[in-house]
């Protein structure tokens, strides 16, 4: 069943059962409030739906600070109906949905025929933050019951201490480490994006590479890795661009994600893929690139031929890191 995506926060003609959250990464915590939502919508007989934002609230409040968004938008989607969820409701975050209060927020979630809602621990709304999860307690009615998730524990850092956010998520990516980011996102970091015509120099070097679009996103990791990528097509009806599901054969290579000043001069990220024994046509197709364990720091080199000689050591490294994975050394 194709998602349905809403706008406006209005009645769809059915009562509901409502996750609320920004649900960047769609991480292990995040799966864990939209498998109880799709558990009461199932129990009370209600339409499992979830809310998010666009932009994100620190998007709007603060958008020169806001840190790297882990999913693009239509990415978000499909990865929250891959959790059974068809119907997404997704408000523009602007000046008037910031300064509504805790209380019309609520009104606004009867109306909806929003039976129960499903939040974090660390859930906050209304004007200033001004409404918790003791807010919504507090409006509890026969017809509007909450339940508040609780942090899901990181098991992989400190068990029962260190929580999964999607803020150390970011953090683990900058660092580096993939396995514990891939952990807390309950599978590996991944990036979506169409496969566009570059410069073609790598083809000249002797390493064809695939350039996807990041959609002038930031993203929240940098450096060369070792990748599995998948031809992916369109499944969200009323998403531009969204993903839904893996399609075709696997592909493995090894990945450049920045700035690459050897190259360019443009300060902006590039995603780079050179995929080893594949020599077909991906322009204009969309791609998942699977990131699985990192190289090393992108660095600038002397010129093209200290490039080339790198990038050499790196094919080797990444087929030696793949074919452990592959051999059932490393979790997929």
């Amino acid at each position: 069943m194709p998602v349905k995506l809403y706008r406006k926060l209005e009645p769809i003609g059915r009562p509901l059962a409502l996750a609320i959250g920004n649900f960047d990464g769609v991480h292990r915590g995040h799966q864990a409030l939209l498998r109880a939502t799709g558990l009461a919508a199932r129990m009370f007989r209600l339409t499992p739906a979830a809310m998010s934002f666009h932009p994100l609230p620190r998007e709007f409040f603060a958008p020169a600070d806001a840190p790297p968004r882990l999913m693009s938008t239509p990415e978000k989607m499909a990865a929250i109906h891959r959790q059974g969820i068809q119907h997404i409701f997704l408000p523009r975050f602007d000046r008037a949905f910031a300064d509504q209060s805790a209380a019309a927020f609520i009104d606004t979630l009867k109306a909806m025929q929003v039976q129960y809602l499903v939040v974090g621990g660390d859930f906050h709304f209304g004007a200033r933050r001004s409404g918790n999860i003791e807010t919504l307690r507090a409006a509890t009615t026969p017809d509007f019951q909450v339940e508040c998730i609780h942090e899901v524990a990181d098991e992989v850092g400190q068990p029962g201490v260190a929580r999964v956010s999607s803020t150390a998520i970011r953090a683990a990516l900058a660092d580096g480490d993939l396995p514990h980011a891939a952990a807390m996102l309950g599978g590996h970091y991944r990036i979506v994006g169409r496969v566009l015509h570059g410069r073609k120099l790598g083809r000249t070097l002797g390493f064809p590479t695939a350039n996807v679009a990041l959609s002038r996103r930031k993203p929240p990791l940098s450096g060369v890795f070792a990748v599995r990528c998948n031809l992916v097509t369109r499944g969200l009806e009323g998403v531009a661009g969204g993903v839904q599901s893996g399609n075709g054969s696997t592909l493995f290579g090894v990945a450049n994600l920045g700035t690459n000043p050897v190259v360019s001069s443009e300060n902006r990220p590039h995603l780079e893929v050179f995929l080893f024994d594949f020599d077909g046509d991906l322009y204009g197709q969309r791609i998942a690139v699977e990131f699985i364990e990192k190289i090393r720091d992108e660095r600038n080199f002397a010129g093209l031929d200290a490039l080339t000689v790198q990038m050499h050591d790196d094919a080797n490294r990444a087929r030696a890191i793949l074919a452990r994975m592959k051999n059932g050394h490393q979790d997929d």
